[in-house]
């Protein structure tokens, strides 16, 4: 049965230099990288050696914990750099891609007529079960799991997010493919929420159950929507998948390849044409950037959204999970007596000496200034105005610093993940890294609990 969400605590951000919505194939990346660190808690042990040619799909290294989830080249090429880190870590793997890709073939296979199991296994072989993500904790799912329900956002809502409905137009029959495959995966529902004036195809998917939203930012959150539709408990465990990584899965299962392919947003104030690009995941970010150019020098470039992505240079590569690269001013400059005096050119959920809540629809140019220095927790409120979930946010962050495993189950740290608390954290007057608290809190959990 649907479940419609309408949530009155949030804050929408809006800001300058919105991706336009039209659609460049970004110049072929010379070289492409995987991170192992953007698939948490997980340790990998490589197949390929540097100077092997690899396929595109071709697995590239496995789970340590999980032989059977690999994780595949997102093109074809050579293996050239194997980088390490401290205890000879594998921190950075890169490929110099070929010219044009040639794609290892898994065969076509119709998710109608295949048990879960066969599914499982065609997505562990594939590379593609990385895209499932599992709460609690907030990394990728456990193949040997059951998960009571799955759920996809086809909404967003963030500043400066890619549009759902202009990356996934025309893909009908990629998505409809990938949710009757992942359908078959629970015993649950497979939870579907769109705008609740929006026009998308997803509105139109079969075998799942749709849900309508509001489009106040952090409803487009799959952590809010799984908060509102159908909340963890204890020994609980669902399912999330990104919304773009659906056209990947249903490619595999109607054409037989992992075609890594990503419609990426790059936008923000600092960019000359701020619009959407066709790339592959791990491709260089300068190809898009050097391609619509910049208006200023001093810029801080983040792999992801403004609120939770990762701080980048223009030289390094597109994380595995995202889809938006945003170009914004560096905040290092400070205002004199900037703490008091009427501000007018930033947003404020209060109304203590500043003015954006009398133009809701303006649109701000901000840098990453966190106008303040890190202090100690200061109790205003605030916190749970722009807080949706059923949950009280400076408890259970302040569970996490203490490390109260207790105390952070009772409070419901099994549904949250970090990006949960990127609006409490954007808002604090404290300037604490409630991401990373939440972060650390679950990696703690993980290890003492499981």
């Amino acid at each position: 049965m649907s479940k419609d969400i309408k949530i009155k605590k949030g804050l929408t951000i809006r800001l300058k230099g919105e991706a336009e919505k039209t659609l460049s194939n970004a110049p072929r990346s010379r070289t492409f990288a995987i991170r192992p660190s953007d698939f948490h808690l997980f340790t990998p042990k490589l197949v390929k050696k540097e100077g092997e040619k690899i396929e595109a799909g071709e697995t590239l290294f496995y789970s340590k914990q999980d032989q059977s989830i690999t994780f595949s080249s997102p093109v074809s090429g050579t293996l050239t750099q194997i980088e390490r880190g401290p205890k000879r870590v594998i921190t950075k793997l890169t490929i110099e891609g070929d010219q044009e890709d040639v794609f290892k073939d898994f065969g076509i296979l119709s998710p109608e007529g295949l048990s879960s199991q066969e599914i499982k296994k065609h997505l562990l072989t594939s590379g593609c079960w990385p895209f499932i993500k599992q709460r609690p904790y907030d990394v990728i799912a456990n193949p040997l799991s059951a998960p009571k329900a799955i759920f996809i956002s086809g909404l967003s809502t963030g500043p400066l997010d890619a549009d759902l409905d202009f990356v996934l137009a025309g893909k009908e029959k990629e998505v409809q493919a990938a949710i009757t495959a992942l359908s078959k995966l629970t015993d649950g529902a497979l939870h579907l929420t769109v705008a609740d004036d929006s026009t998308s195809m997803l509105s139109g998917m079969s075998h799942v159950v749709l849900h309508k939203a509001n489009l106040l930012h952090p409803a487009g959150n799959v952590g809010t929507q799984i908060n509102k539709i159908d909340p963890i408990n204890k020994g609980e465990t669902v399912w999330t998948v990104a919304a773009q990584d659906l056209v990947i899965i249903g490619e595999l299962f109607l054409t037989g390849k992992y075609n890594a392919e990503r419609i990426v947003a790059l936008s923000g104030s600092c960019v000359k044409a701020p619009k959407y690009y066709k790339t592959r995941i791990g491709s260089e970010v300068a190809t898009m950037i050097n391609d619509a150019g910049l208006n200023e020098e001093n810029i801080r470039v983040i792999s992801g959204g403004v609120l939770s992505g990762d701080t980048i240079s223009a030289k390094q590569h597109l994380g595995f999970y995202h889809n938006a690269i945003t170009v914004i001013p560096e905040g290092d400059d400070y205002e004199f007596f900037g703490w008091n005096k009427p501000i007018f050119n930033k947003i404020s959920p209060t109304r203590a000496l500043t003015f954006s809540w009398m133009q809701p629809k303006k649109e701000y140019e901000l840098n990453t200034n966190t106008n303040g220095e890190h202090r100690a927790f200061v109790v205003t409120g605030n916190y749970e105005e722009v807080f949706p979930l059923d949950i009280y946010p400076l408890q259970i962050l302040k569970a996490c610093l203490v490390r109260d495993l207790d105390a952070m189950e009772a409070l419901g740290m099994y549904e949250v993940a970090p990006e949960d608390f990127a609006l409490t954290e954007f808002i604090c007057v404290s300037k604490q890294p409630h991401q990373q608290i939440i972060r650390e809190g679950l990696d703690l959990m993980y290890k003492e609990i499981g």
